[in-house]
């Protein structure tokens, strides 16, 4: 049996928890791979509810008395999508066949360069046998989108009964993955925000990560990563388990949605042009240590390498941008992750955030402080989450009742965890800033208070547009909407069909806003340009000898990144009719970059 080829160039990442908690639902069935989050059960569980309502499937409920209710919940919604995609591709596929407008909208959906297509197309121009014809085709050639699901590596908090800890594989991303792997689903697992060295072992308990005796894995494993070294070492140590990393999607540091990881200044041409020279480096040694592991562990090795793919997502606008990165680094596919937000057939957004996305213009979206995990977020102005935030701020009732407890993950003031948007915690934050308050100039105690209580809820703000655009009754605290899109949604200011996106995205039409978009390259490099800054600002007064070591290497590497660029530029026909405008904006950053003082240490008494 041979594997059919993907349909698509492009794929849809994981966004937050609610807006693609549904999405293969949507476009699995044109071929469109998408990513669901799952982690949070309870929404999980509502889904299932409310899609099990829709299509008729039989809804057993799956209560939290029951002992593996995450797991459990988190598998039974996975197998009911995979009965929902399964269904709705088959009709989609007698529909084609049936119909020639369906057909001929289908085609015009596919990526050009297509052989699909192009066989499609070719049917139809010589008219024969139509109906027969055009069936046997699609069932030889057609193939769903993948439901690919993604679980946050630091999402893992231990759970208790009461006052008694339970065992490791109850923690959250334990039991995630699964329910992942009890699922009916042959895709993969997305693992993103870094190593988690104990989830990474726990995988060694399901046979289904393993090549079975056709050296075919029945679920794959993906890491999200941000270099090459990166990549390396995490695919290594779970070589050394007998697990085969199938895909590594590089994600840009600071040119991306949800939370932002921004690397020491590398930017992402210079990553993508490492793997692409490396890629066999990385096959060949992780394929050596799987073989000994499956070895020792008596279990079926591969002769050859497996297959190992190599994907890209973070700020791509433009059908240019995305034949770039395809064709100049060779990767098998590029996400789309923010711009969907805009397409109601694809992702799951409440009518007024979506609305909110369509008016929002460049300096409304901003990378910000607001999640508990203290890492960059990008959000953006207006949501009604920051309404409702700053309205118990005023009201002095700071903080988030936490009923979900995802990011619970501060042991600071016991074992159980705090989150820190919760009330308890900020309360405690609160009544300690409260204590010292004497000895803080006015502008020192604003900065402090504002450090604690800007903090959001995001387990029940990223999970409610999924509620609102389905009216599904929100319990609890009214928290609104969080949304974390990608900077690049500034320059898409309209809601648009799922045939008209994709049509964009190949080429085909323009769905861009009439706002002058910079390329992803410039883009992304003012956004590193601007960390830079910041970072330089906040050391300003006071600087440790190995902060002033990292701010330097951050500069050098971003000097290098510049230079790849400007060769990049001047040797190749890409960007051919904004090439001289590219490279004056490069020159400028580049000369602004060696402008830039970072500052001297400065010793800190201890």
């Amino acid at each position: 049996m041979t594997t059919k080829k993907q349909l698509h160039t492009f794929h849809i990442p994981v966004m937050g928890l609610a807006y693609t908690i549904d999405s293969p639902i949507r476009v699995a069935q044109y071929g469109i791979s998408s990513v669901v989050s799952i982690i949070d059960d309870d929404l999980i569980e509502r889904m299932n509810a409310f899609y099990s309502e829709k299509f008729k499937i039989p809804y057993q409920e799956i209560t939290e008395k029951i002992h593996d209710y995450r797991a459990e919940r988190v598998t039974s919604y996975l197998n009911l999508m995979d009965t929902i995609v399964k269904d709705k591709f088959e009709k989609f596929k007698v529909e084609l066949a049936e119909s020639k407008q369906a057909l001929e909208n289908y085609i015009a959906m596919l990526p050009n360069k297509s052989e699909i297509k192009k066989g499609l197309q070719n049917l139809i121009d010589d008219g024969i046998a139509f109906k027969d014809t055009i069936k046997s085709y699609l069932e030889e050639n057609l193939s769903a989108g993948e439901i690919d699901v993604n679980i946050m590596t630091k999402v893992d908090k231990d759970n208790f009964i009461k006052d008694e800890q339970l065992p490791v594989e109850f923690n959250d991303a334990h039991a995630s993955l699964r329910g992942f792997a009890n699922s009916n689903l042959s895709s993969s697992v997305v693992l993103s925000a870094g190593m988690n060295p104990r989830l990474y072992a726990y995988f060694e308990n399901f046979p289904v990560f393993y090549p079975d005796a056709n050296n075919k894995l029945q679920k794959k494993i993906i890491l999200k990563v941000s270099d090459f070294r990166s990549a390396m070492i995490q695919g290594n140590f779970l070589a050394k388990k007998g697990l085969w990393v199938s895909e590594y999607r590089i994600e840009s540091g600071l040119n991306c949605g949800g939370h932002a990881f921004a690397t020491d200044g590398y930017l992402l041409g210079p990553i993508l042009e490492e793997f692409k020279q490396k890629k066999e480096q990385l096959i060949q040694s992780a394929h050596e240590l799987m073989v000994k592991a499956l070895e020792i562990k008596g279990l079926q090795i591969p002769e050859t390498p497996l297959e190992l793919k190599i994907t890209v997502q973070g700020g791509v606008g433009t059908a240019e941008e995305h034949d770039f990165l395809l064709d100049h680094y060779q990767v098998d596919s590029v996400g789309w992750g923010s711009p969907f937000l805009l397409v109601p057939e694809a992702t799951s957004v409440d009518a007024e955030t979506r609305s909110l996305l369509e008016k929002a213009k460049e300096n409304d979206f901003y990378l910000s402080h607001i999640s508990p995990l203290g890492i960059p977020f990008n959000a953006v102005k207006g949501t009604t989450n920051e309404y409702y935030k700053q309205k118990r701020i005023e009201e002095e009732k700071a903080g988030s009742s936490c009923p979900k407890k995802f990011l619970a993950l501060s042991k600071e003031y016991g074992p159980k965890g705090m989150c820190p948007a919760s009330k308890a915690y900020q309360d405690l934050k609160l009544e300690e800033l409260d204590a010292i308050k004497n000895s803080l100039s006015n502008e020192a105690f604003d900065r402090r208070k504002n450090s604690i209580t800007e903090k959001s809820c995001l387990c029940v703000g990223l999970a409610n547009a999924a509620y609102l655009e389905n009216n599904l009754k929100i319990k609890g605290q009214p928290q609104g909407v969080v949304i974390c899109p990608g900077p690049n949604l500034a320059y898409f200011d309209k809601e648009v069909s799922l045939l008209d996106m994709v049509k964009h995205i190949y080429g085909n039409a323009s769905v861009l806003g009439n706002r002058e978009r910079p390329n992803v390259i410039i883009n992304e490099l003012k956004m590193y340009m601007d960390y830079l800054k910041n970072e330089i600002n906040e050391y300003s007064e006071q600087i440790t000898a190995p902060q002033a070591k990292k701010l330097k290497a951050f500069k050098s590497n971003l000097n290098e990144g510049i230079e790849y660029y400007q060769s990049l530029i001047a040797s190749n026909n890409w960007f051919e009719k904004s090439k001289e405008k590219i490279e004056n904006q490069l020159k400028q950053y580049k000369d602004e970059l060696i402008d830039l003082c970072i500052p001297e240490q400065v010793a800190i008494a201890v």
